[in-house]
């Protein structure tokens, strides 16, 4: 079996398993999804969830945002993972956008990465989930399950977004960020399936009999 052929197998058992799959963070408009993603680094969504209904309701634009200062968005994401950090990036983030972007979140990935807090997975969600454009976004779930599913060498998440895009269609893309991570939360975990347990890695690999040593992302 090829990776063309694990491919086809995995794409048509997530459809199964995740049909129309909905993004797991809370947001009403660009800015506002752009300010959950870049919360959910060493957070879990349902935190952020948490965290962003209050402070949505104070602020859902860059100037709403600005306007809180650096204390009161910290006192709203405190019980977020890098909260001093990530109030700082928000503060930034939104003035920037003011200034530069008249208060709208730009559609390219160049000028997305510009921004305090936004790497290219934040920056390859926001284009899919709030512009409708395709993008593979690959995280820690994404790059450790195409390296088990040998879809990838695993080198680093920007090899792996690669590798990905050459094997799935371009309108699956958006889709499969999701099921994927949903798949690796639910059925292959870190620390529990080595690429030995789940349904996916029994089918793709029947005979293999060592766990997977994943490269980090």
């Amino acid at each position: 079996m090829n990776k063309r052929d694990r491919a086809i197998i995995i794409g048509k058992e997530l459809a199964r398993l995740y049909k129309n799959p909905k993004p797991p963070l809370d947001f009403s408009n660009p800015f506002t999804l752009l300010i959950a993603v870049l919360l959910s680094a060493q957070c879990t969504d349902e935190r952020v969830n948490i965290v962003t209904k209050k402070l949505f309701k104070e602020a859902r634009t860059p100037k709403k945002m600005a306007a809180l200062g650096q204390d009161q968005i910290f006192f709203f994401i405190k019980t977020c993972g890098l909260a001093p950090k990530k109030s700082k990036a928000i503060l930034e983030t939104s003035n920037i956008l003011i200034k530069k972007f008249n208060s709208k979140v730009p559609q390219s990935i160049e000028e997305l990465v510009t921004l305090p807090g936004v790497g290219h997975k934040t920056a390859s969600v926001v284009l899919n989930q709030a512009f409708g454009q395709a993008s593979f976004a690959v995280d820690t779930h994404i790059h450790r399950l195409a390296q088990r599913w040998k879809l990838t060498n695993g080198k680093n998440v920007m090899q792996t977004e690669k590798d990905l895009k050459k094997l799935f269609p371009k309108e699956k893309w958006g889709d499969l960020h999701l099921q994927i991570i949903f798949y690796g939360r639910e059925f292959c975990e870190a620390r529990k399936c080595y690429g030995l347990d789940c349904f996916l890695c029994k089918t793709l690999f029947p005979n293999r009999n060592s766990k997977v040593i994943t490269n980090k992302a």
